[in-house]
């Protein structure tokens, strides 16, 4: 049975709803944004992995009901396909590396803040908290098709801010903690009819950044944290 549905409930209820000032002509673009984990959101975690029972050489996607804080993590051998509304695509797959990070660790993260739209530039503040210490991350811009496709066809992601990746690069200090402020000569675009918009925080296992690409998922490139972006004022 597959969950997509309840992924995209989740993020609805994480992207708050536009401002609204009704004596303007235009609506004016304003909200605060929260980040959830994919256990939050009701699904397994996609790009971080754990050992089941004795099995030797395989790690699976660990899910809501399988969140032991104390559990090792690890990569995948090779990059692994996100799936996040199929139940079933959990694993095993070829264990990769031993992160120095434990389950509790990667799920205790968590960020909020603020995106605001002025004289057609966006502007958006994030404090994170929880994140890998001193870790690398990028920040993406996601676009997700409404409903539910079987197989489920992917995100199509481009780096927030500037298209060379330039932009979307932060790094947390020795605590786990990170500020990310840009502004962008282009606002972000909103989910509409057809697509849902989000965000997501992508940790680079690798300490490396990839430009225009997020990385390997599953391998080098570890979506920890995203958040749903609310629908276009004209909708």
């Amino acid at each position: 049975m597959r969950t997509l549905p309840l992924i995209l409930a989740v993020m609805a209820m994480a992207a708050p709803a536009l401002a609204v000032d009704a004596p303007k002509q235009e609506t004016p673009i304003a909200f605060d944004v929260s980040f959830v984990s994919h256990v939050e959101a009701g699904v397994a975690e996609q790009d971080v992995y754990v050992k089941r029972g004795a099995s030797r050489g395989k790690v699976y996607r660990p899910g809501p009901d399988h969140t032991d804080p104390d559990a090792p993590l690890f990569t995948a051998a090779e990059p692994q396909p996100h799936d996040p509304g199929n139940p079933a695509a959990v694993g095993p797959f070829k264990k990769g590396t031993k992160l120095d990070l434990t389950l509790g660790k990667w799920l205790g993260a968590s960020g909020s803040g603020h995106y605001h739209v002025e004289d057609g530039e966006g502007h958006l503040t994030v404090a994170f908290k929880g994140l890998v210490p001193n870790g690398v991350y990028t920040l993406w811009h996601f676009f997700m098709a409404n409903g539910e496709t079987d197989p489920f066809i992917g995100t199509f992601d481009l780096p927030v801010g500037a298209l060379d990746g330039s932009q979307s690069v932060f790094v947390a200090d020795a605590d786990g903690s990170a500020t990310f402020k840009q502004s962008f000569d282009t606002a972000l675009q909103l989910s509409g009819e057809q697509l849902t918009a989000g965000l997501a925080v992508n940790w680079h296992s690798d300490g490396k950044t990839y430009g225009v690409a997020p990385g390997a998922f599953g391998h080098n490139a570890h979506i920890q944290l995203f958040t749903a972006l609310p629908q276009r004022p004209d909708l």
